[in-house]
Parts: C-alpha cells; structure tokens; sequence
C-alpha cells in the first residue's frame, strides 16, 4: 500500500528534504540515467565508461573496476551496445531522451511559465547540471527533484542524487531541494501503467505475463537491508511484503508494483511471475533472469506471452531490443507464436497527471491538475 508522502520521507532517510516556502519561485527536475549521444562507438565507449565508473555501479575496490573496465568491458563492449543502440536510433534520436523531452513539454504545459521543468540525466547529455544551469537562469530558487525510477535502487536513485547534492552544493548560494520518494505503488504510477497495459491485453489475451525489471547484482540488495543481513534473500518470500527491514529493497518495491499491478489488472497468482533483466559479469544477480524465463516458458508451451517492465518509465535499449527483439527471438524460435512488449509510460498523458498527482501531494508543488 501507498504511504503518504510524511511516512515516506521518514522512511527514506537519505532523501533530504527541505522546507518549503510558499514565496520561492520552484522549479521542477526530471532525474534519469541516461543515454549514449549517439549510436557510434565512440560516443557508446564514453558512455559506458561514464556509467561503469560510478561505485555505486560497479561498488568493488577501484582496481579492480578499473581493471574490469579497461582492460575487459571497453576493448569489445561498446561495439556490441553501439549495434544494439543503431537498431532502436530514430530520427529524434534516443527513445529514452526524446520521450523525456516529450513529457517535459507536457508538464511545462501543465505547470505554466510560472515553474519551469528541466530534465538532467545522471550520464551524458543533458546533464544534471545543465539543467541545474538552465533552473537558475529562470530565476528558480527552489527545486522540486523528481527521479524517474520508480522503485529505489542505489545505482539510480542513488547514484543520480548524489550527482545532484554535489552539483546543488557548489554554488554560494545553495537552493532548498525538494525530492519525491519512490513512488513503486503509488496508486497514480499504478493507474497510469493499467490505462499502457489494458488495450494490449484486450488485443494480445496472453496466455502469461512476465513483469520484467532491471537486473541488480544480489550484493547491492543484501547491501540495503536494514537489519544488516538478516532479512534480503534470506528467505524465498522475504520479499512478499514491505517491513523495516526491507524498505529500501529494490527488488522489495519491485515486488510491491507487481502486486500493485496484477491486482488491477486482475492477474491470478498463476497467470504471472516477475523476472530481471539486463544482467552484466559472472556475479549472482536477482532471479529469476527474463532470458531464461522466456526460454523455459515457449518450451512449457505458453504461446502468447506479454511482458511489461515497470521499471523503466520510458522505452529504451533495455526493453525495445533486450525484449522487443531478443526475448521475442528467443520466445518464438523455441515453440512461442507471440511475445508482445507493452509499450512503457514514455510521455502519456496519464504518467504526466501521475507525476504531477505524486509531486503535489509529497512536495506540495501545485498546479492547475493537482486536486
């Protein structure tokens, strides 16, 4: 169940959050990853160096990162994720910026000229602190931050507001932050996902559904338990509800959306599972793996699987090409007839109410839409 936003500020103590003043002119900040400036490799070779650097990514010793990332990861891996990336580049170039500059544009239509919104992404372009920059030139002397990851994760949510800190922290003069919590069951964030799902299910009827998330490595969820390992992963249903333990757990809030969602979307028990994706290197990450799923699924002979991926709120590589492509590949050359990716949030009309019904009722940031 949701909790209202005072409960979760409390339980969510690395979101620092200052008073609000009515008379500050705000702002408000997208927060997301990131994407390469273009498909060619050199432009993906600075991005993953970029992302890979991050110790909230890669959180082992700098040598050995530095190692992995030097001498095993960039010599052959950016030539691989550039063809990946020249598969889904459009003419407006990465989905994952151009549906965030989309939604940009409806929120500023939604808020007006009186509260500038700005998007920053943790790596590459446009930066955290150009927008930051682009802020402060309207005259912004408060930011209303919302992060674009649903469910909190050290390497995203993490890593981006620490990004954040350090930038906000270096002028003289630092402005009061404001940061939405995550917001994985939110009734909004959940309502907008059903208004994407619906009309495919009408049209798919899938015989089984995969809620497919990020992959983590195992070490960053025992990593965020509370009661300092003796809760995550400690048992097959240690993440069937959210307690005090588990309330910074990533694959905890993934969970808590799925439930969220099949609930809605009346999914029984049988007729779904959650999986995570996108894993990288040898080290045990959270199961079960999409891959694998997709895989023993066609073979158990499911024909029409849909696979929806509530932790990504805009289309990207991750789930056009990893699922839309590789997973549908996979499913029908093992015995599947149809594997359909349901589209994400990307810049509907119902995510940018969601955003704006979630930062009123957290930060107070008001607009003509929020009731």
């Amino acid at each position: 169940m949701y909790l209202p936003s005072p409960v979760c500020r409390l339980e969510f103590p690395h979101f620092i959050v200052f008073s609000e003043n009515a008379m500050l002119r705000r702002g408000l900040l997208l927060l997301n990853l990131g994407t390469t400036d273009s498909p060619d490799v050199p432009a993906v070779r600075r991005y993953l160096r970029q992302f890979l650097s991050d110790p909230r990514v890669l959180d082992i010793s700098p040598l050995v990162r530095s190692f992995l990332l030097n001498c095993v990861i960039l010599p052959r891996r950016p030539r691989e994720t550039a063809a990946a990336y020249q598969i889904v580049w459009t003419e407006r170039g990465s989905p994952l910026l151009y549906h965030g500059q989309d939604l940009v544009e409806k929120l500023r239509l939604r808020l007006g000229v009186e509260t500038p919104v700005e998007l920053g992404m943790r790596y590459q372009n446009p930066s955290i602190s150009a927008a930051l920059r682009r802020l402060q030139e309207q005259e912004v002397e408060s930011v209303v931050v919302f992060p674009l990851f649903p469910q909190y994760s050290s390497a995203a949510n993490g890593s981006a507001l620490e990004e954040l800190y350090t930038l906000a922290s270096q002028p003289w003069n630092v402005p009061p932050l404001q940061v939405v919590p995550p917001y994985f069951d939110h009734p909004a964030f959940i309502e907008a996902w059903v208004g994407v799902v619906r009309p495919i299910f009408e049209d798919l009827r899938p015989d089984y559904v995969l809620l497919s998330y990020h992959g983590l490595p195992e070490r960053h969820v025992c990593k965020s338990d509370e009661s300092n390992g003796g809760h995550c992963l400690q048992s097959p249903d240690c993440c069937e509800r959210l307690v005090a333990a588990n309330r910074n757990c990533y694959r905890a809030h993934c969970f808590a959306t799925s439930r969220a969602l099949a609930e809605r979307l009346n999914l029984t028990a049988d007729s779904y599972e959650v999986t995570f994706q996108s894993r990288l290197g040898r080290d045990p990450w959270i199961r079960p793996y999409t891959d694998e799923r997709v895989v023993t699924l066609a073979k158990e002979g499911v024909k029409r699987l849909a696979v929806l991926c509530p932790a990504f709120v805009a289309d990207c590589l991750e789930t056009i090409e990893e699922i839309g492509i590789r997973a549908r590949d996979d499913f029908t050359s093992h015995g599947g007839e149809e594997l359909r990716l349901v589209p994400s949030l990307n810049s509907t009309d119902a995510w940018a109410d969601a955003i704006l019904q979630i930062t009123h009722e957290t930060t107070g940031l008001h607009c003509s839409d929020c009731s």
